[in-house]
């Protein structure tokens, strides 16, 4: 029997669980969700159980793999919100076309904390295989609109911005995107014609701010935009999804800091505001941190504010998001590839083997059921 390692019950959704791991070798290894059996080869596996039931606990199973926080033995699959389904969203964040390194912190902890990674000779760079796999991915799924949450470029040149274009343009005029901070690093114009703005499906409106502040990392949300989320959030008729760069700071915290890295403590407390004053605004979604998270603050009525991992390196996520009339899903999915397992398989030991823990999240923070 081979040896397993890195087991994660990476994916669950109202009829799905997905299972990741890897071995040294091709031979196989069975994986079970309830009486369902799935037999896959490595050494990146991963094996995706489907047609189970909704809201339904299930025994989970890789051969030879004991039980842990990663891989628990038991799983609720999500329920499956009510009504008819309205929309099918997917999202990606923090892509980083052009980047040609990984794990830098950009400061003196780099060299203490390592490894930094790159793509060796002759591969392409990793930024191209991880989003080539994510497109393919969200192509097969086929959604009705596919938002990418900034962080196209690493230094926001012309050629990487062209190069984000060329590879998700191929999704057609159903993807949109706004910029990151990453993004307004050397040129505040680019990516930053159109932000605000609101996709409007059926049933669901999709409102897209701009928190970039150009050259600077940290975020914010303008008094404009501010004020146009109300208006529009005002006059939507159905549930309203917002993206953005960048997350909230904790309105909980018992200090405040002008540093902060995500959208600044006054801007956050006023975007939690028009989330607390209008109540078909159903989430607040970004990606920025890198990380798997969920957070609820009773001032804003306990909606969630999510965060999504990186799709650049590990754990090569993105999102999917179904929007029904009762309520929505967002399962959080790892790039199936055979490189793109490879490139994040490497590169989960970032930060001194600390960046497993941090990126991916607990499970109900990846995946989850929100009702309305």
């Amino acid at each position: 029997m081979p040896a397993v390692r890195n087991a994660e019950l990476m994916t669950v959704a109202p009829g799905e669980v997905v299972v990741t791991f890897a071995t040294d070798d091709s031979e196989g290894v069975v994986t079970r969700v309830g009486e369902a059996e799935v037999t896959t080869t490595g050494p990146h596996h991963v094996a995706r159980v489907t047609d189970l039931e909704p809201a339904t606990s299930y025994r989970v199973e890789v051969e030879g793999v004991e039980p842990d926080e990663y891989l628990p033995a038991e799983v609720r699959t999500l329920e499956r919100p009510a009504g008819r389904l309205l929309a099918t969203i997917a999202t990606a964040n923090d892509v980083h076309f052009g980047e040609l390194e990984c794990g830098r912190l950009g400061n003196a902890l780099e060299e203490e904390l390592g490894p930094v990674f790159s793509s060796e000779p002759g591969e392409p760079p990793y930024p191209e295989t991880m989003n080539r796999a994510v497109i393919a991915e969200m192509a097969a799924l086929d959604p009705d609109v596919v938002v990418v949450k900034g962080d196209l470029t690493d230094r926001g040149t012309p050629d990487q911005y062209q190069a984000f274009l060329d590879a998700y343009g191929t999704l057609g005029e159903r993807m949109y995107h706004v910029r990151g901070n990453h993004d307004a690093m050397t040129d505040p114009t680019i990516a930053a014609d159109d932000a605000p703005f609101t996709i409007e499906l059926d049933g669901v409106t999709l409102a897209v701010l701009d928190t970039v502040i150009p050259g600077l990392e940290r975020g914010q949300v303008t008094h404009h935009q501010l004020d146009w989320l109300d208006e529009v959030t005002n006059e939507a008729t159905g549930p309203v999804l917002v993206f953005g760069h960048h997350h909230l700071w904790n309105l909980d915290a018992d200090y405040r800091s002008d540093s902060y890295f995500g959208i600044n403590p006054d801007d956050s407390d006023a975007l939690a505001a028009v989330v607390a004053r209008r109540e078909n605004i159903a989430g607040y979604f970004a990606g920025h941190t890198h990380r798997n998270r969920v957070r609820r603050f009773a001032q804003a009525r306990n909606t969630p504010f999510c965060e999504i991992a990186c799709t650049k390196d590990y754990p090569g996520a993105w999102g999917e998001y179904r929007v029904y009339e009762g309520g929505y899903t967002q399962v959080v999915r790892r790039t199936a590839a055979p490189d793109a397992l490879a490139w994040t398989e490497k590169t989960r030991d970032m930060f001194a083997g600390l960046y497993r823990e941090y990126a991916l999240g607990p499970l109900d923070h990846r995946c989850f059921t929100e009702l309305f």
